[in-house]
């Protein structure tokens, strides 16, 4: 095994942990906003340590291949951190104008509408 290797299973394995605090933070946050954060966050960074990861697990050889393929994983990754951010805010900013009230520490979490409210 190279350096390269070990750095990217390294990179891929903390990637993995950052996407399992995503996954824990959508079951235990309560409300939207918080979940939509947890969600946000997570799933950006992990995608992009797992990719990088990847992208110096294929640039062991130097090969022309290799080059190619890390220029497609840079580009993957550079979409994700525009695309990301930006559809998190859009859909935090759809529940806000839709009403959706965050949890504060005088509040409860459960839903306060009515049964057969949508």
């Amino acid at each position: 095994m190279s350096v390269f290797d070990v750095c990217g299973i390294i990179l891929a394995s903390v990637g993995l942990v950052f996407f399992l605090g995503a996954a824990v933070g959508l079951y235990r946050f309560p409300d939207f906003y918080t979940r939509m954060h947890a969600a946000g966050k997570g799933d950006t960074l992990s995608s992009l340590l797992i990719l990088l990861g990847f992208g110096l697990i294929t640039l062991d050889d130097f090969s022309m291949v290799g080059w190619l393929l890390v220029i497609k994983v840079l580009a993957i990754v550079l979409f994700i951190m525009l695309t990301s951010p930006t559809s998190t805010h859009v859909l935090m900013r759809a529940g806000y104008e839709d009403g959706v009230e965050p949890v504060t520490k005088g509040s409860s979490s459960k839903s306060t509408k009515k049964e057969g409210e949508l």
